[in-house]
């Protein structure tokens, strides 16, 4: 079961719900080389689910995904562009792993600060993170799959609280709080004072829109490519 926060809780919540690492260390801007799973010819008597197709992890992905409500090949295209699947990388900060897990995340989920190293654990609590925001946000069901996932990545890159104001500054200038364009559109009008200082508002100043819009696209690029990958 999951930790539904209080409105009075979100300002300080979003913080830990935020991006994993910030803008500025941010790995998916680095250079790494990312060596791909060789493509082999398999034996037919192998299923799916023994064949590697987007990294190593993939065993781990899909049942961290199934037990978590989430899809594998998101989790997997995060950790691409978090950690370009290095399952020692450590920021400046203390984000861990090949999901960049902060301790703050662990902290909440009652998870011992020392196991965000177990890649399988790191791994569970991005899907935890993911279902968490998942429920705090509300969407109906209708809403279109691409701009779901839109707006629960930038509120894991960005933190939760301030893709609500965005979604509730769209609400209350007539447009569409669960279209990923509008969302995106009054996250980077939340640098401007006319905004932030809406009665809508709750989290204040947001400054780092170029980072979470460049992170959703990514991210939503890389899952697009995995969904052709695998099932």
């Amino acid at each position: 079961m999951f930790v539904v926060l209080s409105a009075a809780t979100l300002a300080a919540y979003e913080s830990l719900l935020g991006a994993t690492t910030t803008p500025e260390e941010n790995v998916s801007t680095t250079t790494t080389e990312v060596v791909e799973p060789e493509q082999t010819d398999t034996p037919q008597a192998e299923t799916v689910e023994q064949v590697c197709v987007i990294s190593r992890f993939d065993p781990i992905m899909r049942k961290v995904g199934a037990e978590e409500g989430c899809d594998w090949r998101l989790m997997s295209a995060i950790a691409y562009s978090e950690s370009r699947f290095i399952e020692n990388l450590v920021s400046s900060q203390g984000a861990a792993g090949i999901m960049q897990i902060r301790p703050v995340v662990a902290r909440h989920f009652n998870v011992p600060v020392e196991d965000i190293d177990d890649t399988e654990t790191n791994i569970r609590l991005a899907g935890m993170l993911l279902s968490e925001l998942d429920t705090m946000l509300r969407m109906p069901a209708s809403t279109p799959n691409e701009d779901r996932l839109s707006i629960i990545l930038a509120s894991y890159n960005a933190g939760i609280g301030h893709v609500l104001d965005a979604r509730r500054l769209a609400r209350a200038e007539g447009a569409n709080p669960n279209s990923w364009d509008d969302v995106s559109r009054y996250l980077q009008l939340k640098a401007d004072p006319a905004y932030y200082e809406h009665d809508a508002v709750q989290c204040g100043k947001f400054t780092g829109s170029g980072q979470t819009l460049g992170y959703v696209n990514e991210v939503m690029r890389k899952y697009n490519q995995y969904c052709n990958l695998a099932s």
